[in-house]
């Protein structure tokens, strides 16, 4: 073990351990102490879901990349284990970035990243260089392979950066060999996807240019994943730069997934379908696995760089992961349902049925918390005469809220979290358009301490976003402008 490796170990073993359980959401994950952006190395190995995360244990800052490790039976309770990677080799000292991990023949596991190191320029200026790099392990320590970088600038197809060239998600492919698609920036300063070969995991070819952004989402694509599923093809990205179009891409950093078809000669993807993967503010560098039961999980990094200065300034731990989502495909489009495994930890069950709201704001007895699992479905007490608008507010007291409405005219679901304590004009708000009509509206509300989730219409759209209201406000309440009747049933869980 490198020095700067027992350093983070040590440091992160003394820090974590005092950062107390309930200052911490119950089933998402936190960095055991420090900073925490995307999720790397999603994968099920030896019998346990592993993940691991770009990570500095010293502040609750961005800085010099390490990778954090956590494991779990049930994607909802997560046991902390000692720090994977820190950037201690030449080829790696600016950071050990994004990658993911997957299973040897040999039965060890075998994680990939981005190395980043710096080069001067001949005006004296410096800049990044991203290559890929390897390292394996026993699911707790890992060693870096003697020959990296094992992709660099060499590797790369005409016209592409080795400046933005990251983010290797790895799989094996049904004819034996491991493959695994890149980040990359073309000559046009869009995005595009790599896709790469190899034997053994870590001697690699350049099989082609598997997808382009051709200036239309955002800039660099960053964070791809790439699975069959339902019948189709799935891209999944992280385009920089995005501007919007409508309710479906928000500005800045998005996230995008394309449904389609992959040409098996050429290897490269035929889009037919092309949506946002989650609808709210805080959602970026989504990576999934399939597990053994053949679901495909994805897990995010609940958080966005345009809004890191909404944070608890009191923390010691900074930014969590999304909730574990079961991914479908059905009629062109991506669905996202919470892990099943989350209805073990539901708890006293509280249902009300066709409560009418008429022109005013009620609350409903036992319907608080912040940590739950609430279902509604809301439709028109009268079909003729629908109702203007519908709100639920949850982390609410006399002073704080945060509100999701519904608008039946404009088909259009807000976030708003301006008055949930934040002292900072950063992005509050996110709207998008919902599918169908005003009859009836499906949502499952999950909040965990310090975020909620919103699955909309059994999973068709998802809505993220982070919180830091204090605890103590627990309120949940109804308004309606118009009349309207909802089903309510809401689960502790524990």
């Amino acid at each position: 073990m490198s020095e700067m490796l027992e350093k983070a170990r040590k440091y992160e073993d003394e820090q974590g351990k005092q950062i107390k359980a309930e200052d911490r959401p119950v089933f998402h994950v936190s960095p055991y102490v420090g900073w925490m952006n995307d999720p790397n190395g999603f994968s099920y190995y030896r019998g346990e879901y592993h993940l691991f995360y770009q990570y500095h244990p010293y502040d609750t800052y961005w800085n010099s990349m390490h990778w954090g490790h956590v494991v779990s039976k049930d994607l909802l309770h997560w046991e902390y284990l000692p720090a994977a990677l820190a950037p201690d080799e030449e080829y790696d000292k600016i950071g050990c970035f994004s990658g993911s991990a997957t299973e040897l023949g040999d039965g060890r596991q075998l994680l990939i990243y981005t190395a980043v190191d710096q080069e001067k320029m001949e005006d004296g200026t410096v800049r990044d260089i991203q290559t890929q790099a390897v390292a394996v392990g026993d699911g707790k320590d890992y060693k870096k392979y003697e020959k990296n970088p094992v992709l660099t600038a060499k590797d790369l197809p005409e016209g592409a950066s080795k400046v933005d060239f990251r983010d290797p998600k790895i799989w094996k492919g049904k004819d034996g060999n491991f493959y695994c698609v890149i980040g990359s920036r073309p000559a046009d300063g869009s995005g595009q996807i790599l896709l790469y070969r190899s034997k053994d995991g870590f001697e690699w070819g350049f099989v082609s240019i598997l997808a382009e952004n051709k200036k239309r989402f955002g800039k660099m694509w960053e964070c791809p994943d790439f699975f069959e599923l339902d019948g189709k093809h799935v891209l999944l990205t992280s385009p920089q730069d995005m501007l919007p179009e409508g309710f479906e891409f928000h500005n800045g950093n998005g996230t995008l997934c394309i449904i389609g078809e992959m040409d098996k000669d050429t290897y490269t993807l035929k889009e037919q379908f092309t949506q946002s993967v989650d609808y709210g503010i805080d959602f970026y560098a989504m990576q999934t696995l399939e597990a053994p039961d053949g679901r495909r999980i994805m897990i995010g990094w609940m958080q966005n760089w345009d809004t890191l200065a909404h944070r608890d300034n009191d923390s010691k731990w900074f930014a969590q992961m999304s909730l574990p989502r079961e991914l479908s495909v059905k009629n062109g489009r991506l669905y996202q349902t919470p892990v099943k495994e989350l209805d073990a930890m539901r708890k006293n069950r509280v249902e009300y049925n066709n409560v009418v709201i008429n022109n005013d704001m009620i609350t409903l007895d036992k319907i608080e918390g912040r940590t739950i699992d609430m279902e509604l479905v809301i439709r028109p007490e009268d079909k003729g005469n629908v109702y203007k608008k519908i709100a639920l507010r949850f982390a609410q007291n006399e002073k704080f809220h945060t509100e999701l409405s519904f608008r039946p005219d404009e088909s259009v679901l807000k976030i708003d979290r301006k008055f949930s304590g934040s002292a900072r004009a950063l992005v509050h708000q996110r709207r998008c358009r919902v599918n169908g009509d005003a009859d009836k509206l499906k949502l499952r509300v999950i909040l965990d301490r310090f975020s909620a989730e919103i699955f909309i219409n059994d999973g068709e759209q998802v809505m993220s976003a982070v919180l830091f209201t204090e605890q103590e406000a627990k309120g949940i309440s109804f308004f309606a402008e118009g009349a309207a009747k909802i089903d309510v049933v809401k689960y502790d869980l524990v």
